[in-house]
């Protein structure tokens, strides 16, 4: 009839390099999205991170950079308009970044300007989305150090 297809489970290496080669190249259709609206990469992901608010020290956390490096960001964001500083209820020294309506706005034209990106996932069927859907979900919690360890 047809040929019979053997497919080759793929190593970590391989997998490590795929993820990273999407990562960078989602990473680059991001930040140019980001630039045409006159925002760094880490602007635009800063923007992103504070879709609820969240504290400076944590905002550095989410960014992976040193808290000093935050406050640069999130001064650039409030001088646009895109989020500003509140003092916490418990504890009035630690400040509070929120995004404003404009911040909100401006990421989600980042976003929908990310032509490569939604090039990408169009040519997927919906079994394909849900499948890296899916697949996203269980690794993302790994990856990131918020998987719960099975008891």
């Amino acid at each position: 009839m047809g040929s019979t297809a053997t497919t080759t489970v793929p190593t970590n290496p391989e997998l490590m390099e795929v993820l990273a080669a999407v990562g960078a190249a989602y990473f680059q259709d991001f930040a140019a999205a980001a630039a045409r609206h006159g925002l760094s990469s880490s602007q635009a992901k800063a923007l992103g991170a504070v879709q609820e608010s969240v504290p400076m020290r944590a905002l550095a956390g989410r960014l992976g950079c040193d808290a000093s490096n935050v406050t640069g960001i999130v001064d650039r964001l409030e001088s646009l308009g895109l989020a500003h500083r509140e003092a916490a209820a418990g504890d009035r020294r630690v400040k509070i970044v929120v995004i404003t309506e404009q911040g909100r706005a401006i990421l989600g034209l980042i976003r929908g300007e990310m032509a490569r990106t939604h090039q990408a996932f169009e040519a997927m069927s919906d079994e394909q989305r849900v499948a890296l859907h899916s697949i996203c979900s269980q690794v993302l919690p790994v990856l990131s150090g918020r998987a719960v360890s099975p008891q």
